[in-house]
């Protein structure tokens, strides 16, 4: 028997991992609780212990798909000088990221939509998280001299938009390919700031 709160760190990755395999096989609002009990192995107790709802469970899932995409992003920049070239690497990781998770991508960016506000309002925390991680990287640039200074915090929340709706296009459809967005999007997010090679 599964006792909540012992093991209770892997008992929660088992609840993610099998969550992630229901949701991905039959969506959102077609999976019940008792398909995920039975492919974590656990108790029905178990799941309530850490996630109230499927909701809870959703954002949950959500929450772990941004620390991986955050986390590949920052490991990308360790070799980069600061600035511009931070910008160009943490791009290029995220997209590599979503490439190789595109079906959770989907799932998570996709099918959320459907929960209403709290989907809204934890994908409007996820947005602000990533243009804070954008801004700190273009403050660097405009430290270092690379771009001329402007209001990070608008460029950087513009930025996100661009990216997640490019993102989003590409997740659906496949297209445009990653080469593609790399070799338009990112020049075009660096012309905004006045960057030139």
């Amino acid at each position: 028997m599964d006792i909540p709160g012992h093991d209770s760190r892997s008992t929660r990755e088992r609840i993610l991992d099998a969550a992630m395999n229901i949701f991905s096989a039959k969506g959102f609002h077609d999976t019940k609780l008792d398909e995920i009990v039975s492919e974590a192995s656990i108790s029905k107790g178990s799941i309530y212990f850490h996630f109230p709802n499927k909701e809870k469970l959703f954002i949950a899932l959500v929450d772990q798909f941004a620390d991986v995409i955050e986390r590949r992003a920052k490991e990308a920049i360790q070799g980069e000088a600061r600035g511009i070239g931070r910008v160009r690497a943490a791009l290029e990781a995220v997209l590599e990221t979503f490439g190789k998770y595109r079906v959770p991508a989907k799932l998570l960016l996709v099918q959320a939509v459907g929960l209403g506000t709290v989907f809204e309002r934890k994908r409007m925390e996820v947005n602000d998280r990533f243009a804070r991680l954008i801004k700190t990287y273009l403050d660097e640039a405009v430290a270092d001299g690379s771009i001329a200074p402007v209001d990070t915090h608008i460029v950087s929340h513009a930025w996100m938009g661009a990216i997640y709706n490019v993102v989003i296009q590409w997740v659906y459809t496949g297209e445009p390919s990653k080469d593609e967005i790399m070799g338009s999007l990112l020049p075009l997010l660096l012309k905004s700031v006045d960057y030139r090679d």
